[in-house]
């Protein structure tokens, strides 16, 4: 797995915020933060994030159906 950006004393900070906004806590919610976090950092496009972060196509169907 790529190297992550939020260790776990952060990541409850933001997790607080997520689920008080009405975000369901499905189990990869952490995963998916820090692929958007890997995307901004290098530019990469979605289809190029690495398979740990996983697959780009289930993103790119929810928002466009």
């Amino acid at each position: 797995m790529p190297q992550l950006l939020i260790n776990a004393e952060f990541w409850s900070k933001p997790l607080t915020i997520l689920l008080h906004n009405n975000l369901y806590n499905k189990q990869d919610l952490r995963t998916t933060v820090e692929g958007m976090l890997y995307r901004m950092r290098t530019g990469c496009s979605w289809r190029d994030l690495p398979k740990a972060f996983g697959s780009w196509n289930k993103v790119y169907k929810r928002f466009t159906a």
